[in-house]
């Protein structure tokens, strides 16, 4: 299920990237010795920044019908594009820079050959569908379907995945819900085969990712059948699966 075989190299296309957790996987693994990420990545960005204002500025200025307000405009124009650059740049030099530190750093696992799959009762498999919802009109329901969406979203910022490989043997990634790129969402990542970078940050039951575990704190486990409780040993820890927080997701280019 891991391999660290310079997955980097081959990626050709990112589907997923937790920017802030790879900032602070960068901070931390500088150790103080250096300015902060984002500190470091302005500073590198802020050439690009005026070139772009400069270029800009630069094309528009010769039209003869610009007077002073037209010059205030193209300005104001030239500034905006200038901090979609940057803001672009610094995004980009982010994702490079982790690129680089992850590959070889064995705190950092990359899973291959996964299928994903939301549990049906968790709410992830409800996340799926609830933008979905606001086309529904049901007067007789006591909830508002088309808010639901934005409920789940202000509720939960991580969503569970179940991830199973060709042998059977199976852990659990989490997804920052803001952090998918190029309009992909969950329901994309068990369409795809993909790359996934993450961190061990824990373990839970297969059990617990259902929404009425969750929404009970716990309370809700599962039941021990006879024969478990003659052997001594609990169905819980029997399936706790590795737990991982997903900083990268993407496809790599098969040769």
């Amino acid at each position: 299920m891991t391999q660290r075989d310079g997955a980097s190299n081959s990626l050709i296309k990112i589907v997923y990237f937790d920017e802030e957790s790879a900032s602070d996987y960068l901070d931390i693994s500088a150790g103080g010795k250096t300015g902060t990420t984002s500190e470091r990545v302005q500073e590198r960005s802020r050439e690009t920044h005026a070139k772009v204002e400069a270029g800009l500025m630069a094309k528009l200025s010769w039209l003869p019908f610009l007077g002073a307000s037209g010059e205030l405009s193209a300005g104001a124009g030239a500034s905006a594009a200038g901090k979609s650059i940057l803001s672009k740049t610094l995004s980009n030099t982010i994702l490079t820079d982790y690129l680089v530190n992850a590959d070889v750093d064995p705190r950092v696992v990359q899973l291959r050959g996964l299928r994903l799959t939301a549990p049906e009762d968790s709410m992830a498999y409800i996340k799926m569908f609830t933008p979905y919802m606001v086309m529904l009109k049901m007067d007789d329901l006591p909830v508002d379907l088309a808010r639901m969406d934005d409920v789940l979203i202000g509720a939960k910022g991580y969503y569970e995945l179940l991830g199973r490989d060709s042998g059977g043997s199976k852990c659990v990634l989490r997804f920052n819900i803001q952090a998918f790129r190029n309009n992909y969402g969950l329901t994309d990542l068990g369409r795809m085969r993909l790359v996934f970078q993450g961190v061990l940050v824990g373990q839970t039951s297969e059990h617990a990712l259902g929404m009425q575990a969750e929404m009970s704190g716990g309370s809700g486990e599962a039941q021990l059948t006879a024969a478990e409780l003659v052997d001594g040993a609990s169905a819980q820890d029997k399936e706790l699966l590795d737990v991982y927080d997903v900083i990268l997701a993407g496809v790599e280019h098969v040769g």
